[in-house]
């Protein structure tokens, strides 16, 4: 086939063709740019569950996930992607009722950007008869009813509101050119020696990513990482033997055993959890204690100090995790180290403090996610020499082992983890 030459006008034509199809292709990616500069996780989602939704409230800044407590959360944007936030029991506490509105007030005054989120039980007489909400501009919210979903925000420069009985979700794009440097929630920070004390291995510790496991080869592994204090769940087999085990259906999950449940102590030892750590009953835990005598047990689910504590191989080094006042009083009339639960705290009657004097009791176990609604009660137990010690680290997403070490330790004592994460134990550490 003969080819002939361009003509220089066909030159011309091609190359107008090919400048046309570069600007195109050009202008597809600019927009391609623009389009990915406004991406979803840079927006803002509201996220409010009322009590019977069951589920956790909570927002959602530049991707990074909050989950909030009973009552109503203020979230103040410094930027859109920069905020802090405080939430308040006005379901149970009448000053949190009151700080609620002054910071509320300072906020509208201040013309400030943020927003509001009620979560499980919000309502309460203070707010619902608060003269001030009126005049502030928060209808709905003073006459949010029990257990009702709420979300407030003033993005566009006015209150906006939205009440649900069960849910409310807002997703919006933060304020443009937002800038505020003003702080209504100063972060307050607490000193604190650490100590291999602080730390409790979680159910053993976890082991090559499996958490729970309550095993010899975990209790091995977390020994050699730092931990003294190990965790373990107690509860009994069908012949009512003592053994380690969070529950018998994870139990069963783990050993792919198939009989019924709970099984005899027999079933118990001969089943490995995935097949290659060994579980623990009563003389597997003493002959791992008295072979670690620098090592101290921390109990959970068993409630019967007398039984337990007089088949474990030493008492002295024994800490039992209790959940009644009637195991508690027993503990202290056998010198047993109880550390009291969370709920029988908080329901304690009358003088809470003189209670635990008067049971010698220096322990107790809280979650970390009710501290921050209960800061002068951590401060009244850490000033009597009560260790609290918090769980549910790793249950929220951002709140692992560093989150607590940097933001909570200091008013609490110690923490429940499923991983060392605390490097040398020689310096004094200044929480944030």
């Amino acid at each position: 086939m003969i080819h002939s030459p361009l003509t220089n006008k066909k030159r011309k034509t091609l190359g107008l063709a090919l400048l046309l199809a570069f600007v195109l292709w050009s202008d597809l990616f600019a927009l391609q740019d623009v389009q990915n500069d406004h991406h979803p996780s840079h927006d803002i989602e509201l996220n409010s569950f009322g009590f019977n939704a069951k589920k956790r409230s909570g927002f959602v800044v530049a991707g990074h996930t909050e989950h909030v407590e009973r009552g109503l959360t203020l979230v103040h944007f410094n930027s859109g992607e920069k905020y802090e936030f405080k939430t308040f029991d006005t379901y149970a506490s009448a000053e949190a009722c009151q700080e609620f509105i002054a910071i509320l007030r300072q906020l509208t005054e201040k013309k400030a950007v943020f927003a509001i989120l009620a979560h499980d039980s919000a309502a309460n007489a203070i707010i619902s008869h608060s003269s001030e909400l009126k005049a502030l501009g928060y209808p709905k919210l003073v006459n949010i009813k029990g257990r009702q979903a709420y979300a407030m925000h003033n993005f566009q420069g006015h209150v906006y509101e939205q009440v649900d009985d069960l849910q409310v979700r807002l997703h919006l794009e933060p304020p443009n050119r937002l800038s505020d440097a003003n702080i209504y929630f100063p972060k307050i920070k607490y000193e604190f020696e650490p100590g291999n004390d602080r730390y409790i291995a979680h159910a053993a510790g976890e082991i090559e990513g499996v958490k729970s496991t309550n095993s010899k080869e975990a209790l091995d592994l977390n020994y050699r990482k730092g931990f003294r204090f190990f965790e373990l769940d107690i509860i009994k087999t069908s012949d009512g033997k003592f053994v380690a085990a969070h529950d018998w259906n994870m139990w069963s999950r783990f050993t792919d055993y198939k009989g019924s449940l709970p099984p005899t102590h027999e079933e118990f030892v001969k089943h490995k959890i995935y097949g290659a750590y060994h579980t623990l009953d009563m003389e597997g835990i003493n002959s791992w204690f008295k072979a670690h005598p620098d090592a101290v047990l921390v109990t959970d689910k068993i409630n019967d100090p007398m039984a337990f504590a007089s088949a474990f191989v030493d008492k002295q080094r024994l800490i039992m995790e209790l959940f009644s006042p009637m195991a508690i009083e027993q503990a202290s009339k056998q010198g047993i180290k109880a550390m009291i639960s969370q709920e029988p705290l908080l329901a304690l009657k009358g003088d809470r403090l003189d209670y635990l004097a008067l049971n010698q009791v220096e322990y107790a176990a809280v979650s970390r996610r009710i501290i921050a609604r209960n800061t002068k009660l951590m401060q009244q137990l850490k000033d009597q020499g009560v260790k609290v010690y918090v769980y549910h680290v790793n249950f929220d997403p951002g709140k692992d082992e560093k989150y607590v070490y940097d933001n909570e330790l200091g008013l609490v004592y110690g923490m429940y983890a499923d991983q060392w994460a605390f490097g040398p134990l020689d310096a004094p550490k200044v929480s944030k």
